[in-house]
């Protein structure tokens, strides 16, 4: 199976064997960042930049399907193309590259395909409230076998940083504004998914992993030792202090920071900080399984 994400900040792609009691063992797991949703918050449309580096990922990526005899593919387009007033734009130039449309997915259907990726194999104790970071948007699920409730916000790493923090380092009255603004949208979300009666609070996508690999304090970013970390709520608010006092460039120092992450990470950071205080977690359990898994598994 080959599963492809196209986010606000990212595009990735999974090529699987799924087996018939729904295990998945990755042939291959990529990830490039294009910034699609780059100004789109702005805009309203997507910029030709944006697509064209979209672009040349996916050609990539079409190169890989290709040649790894996938049985069936699903590409997934979500926040900054549900957004855009070119979003046909972006859909043609998506079946002239690899052969099929993307489904522009509700923040609905994202939610319940991350959840699906998230919990498969977690022992941790449920319901389980599921957190998915992304560019532009965040979803959250709860669940514990199948998802109760859902909700997607408008509030991403990508989105934020746009709309609040704009100096290198941010000034302390942006963060105050961004605050603000994460924290009304996550109080809805609590509210509307009853998130506070989770008894496990679930992370995703590279704001996550990202501020977990900090946290553990590796030398190189290994997803081995990340996948299924469970992070203080002490250590989330002490690295999220962290990265909103450096600029991009010092925070390129680290060993474990993705150069196309750099200057969105102290917002992605900060949502999850606030998800963490506002949902009363003690922790936060880091997942490499997330919606390309999801999606892996409804082709399956």
């Amino acid at each position: 199976m080959a599963a492809i994400d196209c986010g606000t900040n990212s595009v990735r792609l999974l090529i699987a064997d799924v087996s018939e009691t729904s295990e998945i063992s990755d042939v291959t797991r990529q990830m490039r960042i294009v910034r699609l949703g780059e100004g789109v918050d702005q805009t309203g449309r997507l910029a030709p930049a944006a697509i064209e580096r979209t672009r040349l990922a996916l050609a990539d990526y079409a190169a890989d399907i290709a040649t790894s005899g996938v049985d069936a593919a699903r590409m997934v387009a979500t926040s900054a193309s549900r957004d855009a007033e070119n979003a046909a734009d972006f859909r043609a130039m998506v079946f002239d590259t690899l052969g099929f449309e993307p489904e522009v997915i509700t923040g609905d259907e994202e939610a319940r395909l991350s959840f699906a990726g998230a919990v498969r194999g977690l022992t941790a104790q449920p319901p389980f409230l599921v957190v998915d970071i992304g560019g532009g948007s965040t979803e959250f699920v709860v669940g514990t076998d199948g998802v109760d409730a859902a909700l997607s916000v408008d509030i991403g790493c990508v989105r934020m940083t746009e709309r609040h923090l704009r100096a290198d380092p941010p000034t302390p009255e942006q963060v105050a504004a961004a605050e603000a603004d994460i924290t009304a949208a996550v109080d809805r979300a609590l509210a509307a998914v009853r998130g506070t009666r989770a008894h496990t609070l679930v992370g995703l996508a590279g704001s996550v992993t990202t501020v977990a690999a900090l946290a553990l304090g590796l030398p190189e970013y290994d997803p081995r030792r990340i996948h299924r970390a469970r992070i203080s709520a002490a250590d989330v608010a002490k690295v999220t202090a962290d990265l909103l006092a450096k600029s991009a460039e010092q925070r390129l120092a680290s060993p474990v920071m993705h150069p196309g992450r750099a200057d969105v990470i102290g917002a992605g950071a900060l949502i999850l900080r606030i998800i963490v205080e506002r949902s009363g977690a003690d922790s936060v359990i880091a997942s490499e399984s997330d919606i390309l898994d999801g999606i892996a598994l409804s082709l399956a």
